[in-house]
């Protein structure tokens, strides 16, 4: 079933208001009972006390009349048996327990020994000089009743007691009905809620199906899905988290794309540079073993053409291994204190041994001050000596070659035809090889490495060129103390 969230929530909904309404009913019908009884218990000794207090007038004048005319009592009698007729509710007693008035039984003669337990208890805490309330009359009565009892006094002397009955059915009638009238509005307010639980839990689920969409077209590879979710809770920011997370994945595709693009270009590669050896080794040893080279010079030709071709195949199979070690994030890079003039002077030396037979002159602009890096002093070297081979390869004869190193940089200019615009952002890219007569021994990854070890070590090489105006190669680093912690980040990015 689709939405079975929004289905959960409305239940709860629906639940939590059920849940709602059966506390309150309950509560309603505590507190209205309780309210009508307290309300109906003032209410009858507020009655009982004005009866009480009639009675006790009436017993006083009473018995001042007769001290006058002899005929004592006669006036409180009369006023009981009147208030017997008007107030059924009412019972009297005297002093000696007897009742002058219980009109709820009608015609029956009722004995003070007929009432029940708590009824006595009732009458003793009356004579006492108390106002009680009892429901011990209920069963002699014969209905759920309330019974209040007040003293009625002569002076100061409690002369008589004072019972005014209520039954209480018609209280528990009302509370009855106030609680079917509460269950018809909350009834009907239940409706009206889950009404709008309904438009509020599919409003809520909403973005939660869209964040499913989304999630399912990742799973079957479409990068490009978003939620369009915009909301400041805690959904929305799930929301962004899988947008954010779509944006990585499509990053990821492409990166991997591009991997796998660089992948065939280097196995093209290497097949292309392998092919011409290759052939040229098989060429010279089938004319050797058919015989067709003759003895002598002929035949030390093709020897020495085939340690030739030998010669580029180390070249091409060592330059391969330098650049996939240090393309390894695992190969480690020996990080020690170095003093990088002693590194460049030392590439400087080899590369004038190039330059020397073609009268190539390297002028050297290099600070005193030493400048201290951590590193591999021997991949470092390594890196300038690339370089440097490359100007001396593509210098004319005769040319002029400028090195300088400062505490924060250093770099090597030629004076050879230049790089193109649209091959300079190339340069450093496997097997991207200029085909210039300059260049014919070259395996198209020297300046790969000498790139991946300038990573490897937190330097940044660029290069600089324009046709017919020479190369410039510039490397820039960081403070000593900073080395360190930039090899080691190159390291982790890799």
């Amino acid at each position: 079933m689709k939405n079975r969230i929004a289905l959960k929530l409305l239940l709860y909904f629906a639940a939590a208001l059920a849940v709602y309404a059966g506390i309150s009913g309950v509560l309603f019908q505590t507190l209205f009972t309780r309210h009508t009884m307290e309300t109906k218990r003032a209410e009858m000794l507020t009655r009982a006390t004005a009866l009480a207090q009639t009675l006790s007038l009436t017993l006083a004048d009473s018995g001042e009349g007769s001290r006058q005319s002899g005929a004592q009592g006669a006036g409180y009698g009369a006023f009981v048996r009147v208030l017997s007729q008007l107030e059924p509710n009412v019972w009297v007693l005297d002093e000696q327990l007897q009742f002058l008035s219980s009109g709820h039984m009608g015609n029956s003669v009722l004995q003070y020994a007929d009432l029940p337990e708590d009824a006595d208890t009732l009458v003793q805490a009356v004579f006492a000089g108390e106002t009680p309330f009892s429901e011990g009359f209920s069963d002699l009565l014969g209905t759920p009743t309330l019974t209040v009892g007040v003293p009625i006094h002569r002076g100061t002397a409690v002369a008589g007691a004072l019972l005014l009955h209520d039954a209480v059915a018609g209280i528990q009638e009302a509370a009855a009905q106030g609680i079917r009238l509460l269950a018809y509005s909350g009834t009907a307010a239940l409706a009206v809620a889950i009404f709008l639980a309904v438009l509020l839990s599919y409003k809520f689920a909403r973005p939660l199906n869209r964040m499913k969409q989304t999630a399912q077209r990742l799973t079957d590879g479409d990068y490009t899905a978003q939620t369009d979710v915009r909301q400041g809770d805690e959904i929305g920011k799930l929301a962004q988290a899988i947008d954010g997370l779509s944006v990585r994945l499509r990053e990821a595709k492409a990166s991997d794309e591009r991997q796998e693009q660089l992948r065939r270009d280097f196995l093209a590669n290497v097949s292309h540079e392998l092919r011409t050896p290759v052939t040229v080794l098989r060429g010279s040893l089938e004319a050797l073993c058919d015989g067709v080279a003759q003895p002598g010079a002929q035949t030390e030709t093709y020897h020495r053409q085939m340690l030739k071709e030998t010669v580029g195949l180390q070249r091409l199979v060592n330059d391969l291994l330098d650049l996939s070690r240090l393309q390894n994030p695992d190969f480690p890079i020996e990080a020690a204190p170095i003093t990088l003039n002693e590194a460049l002077g030392d590439a400087l030396y080899s590369a004038s041994q190039l330059a020397r037979p073609r009268g190539i002159t390297i002028l050297r602009n290099l600070t005193e001050e030493p400048v201290r890096l951590r590193g591999d002093y021997g991949r470092l070297r390594q890196m300038f000596l690339i370089i440097l081979d490359n100007a001396v390869k593509f210098s004319p004869e005769g040319g002029e070659i400028s090195v300088t190193l400062t505490p924060q940089s250093a770099s090597v200019r030629d004076h050879g035809p230049g790089i193109s615009p649209e091959e300079l952002p190339l340069i450093f890219d496997r097997f991207h090889k200029n085909r210039t007569e300059q260049n014919q021994q070259g395996s198209g990854l020297g300046l790969s490495i000498a790139r991946e070890i300038a990573t490897r070590h937190g330097i940044r090489i660029e290069a600089h060129s324009a046709p017919g105006e020479g190369s410039t190669f510039t490397f820039q680093w960081l403070a000593a103390s900073d080395m360190i912690s930039a090899t080691h980040a190159a390291n982790e990015k890799k």
